[in-house]
């Protein structure tokens, strides 16, 4: 594999961790920040928003995911989506802890 294989695997595990909280929070039919509230990222977007903001992710992820020839009999590529699944998980929890208090 090449090396934007992994880095697509890298950003496919980026985006299906992105879209985890706002499907969850749309879902739920809580308000949660997106791109396009006002301000961006900071104020808050309807539970529609948050919805069809989480379904682009994941179908971003999933293009990135067959971009980037991730396999499960590949256990680098693999481990790459796991790492940017998690970098995305830790930017969310330190960007989201104070969504309250806005």
């Amino acid at each position: 594999m090449q090396w934007y294989h992994y880095f697509s695997g890298f950003l496919a595990g980026m985006f299906l961790a992105n879209f985890v909280p706002h499907l969850i929070k749309g879902s739920a039919g809580d308000p949660f920040p997106t791109p396009f509230a006002k301000p961006s990222g900071k104020g808050l977007s309807s539970p529609l928003v948050n919805v069809l903001w989480g379904q682009l992710n994941l179908v971003i992820s999933y293009l990135l995911f067959r971009l980037g020839k991730v396999a499960v009999d590949d256990n680098l590529s693999i481990f790459i989506c796991f790492i940017g699944f998690t970098c995305m998980s830790v930017m969310n929890a330190k960007i989201f802890v104070h969504k309250d208090k806005l």
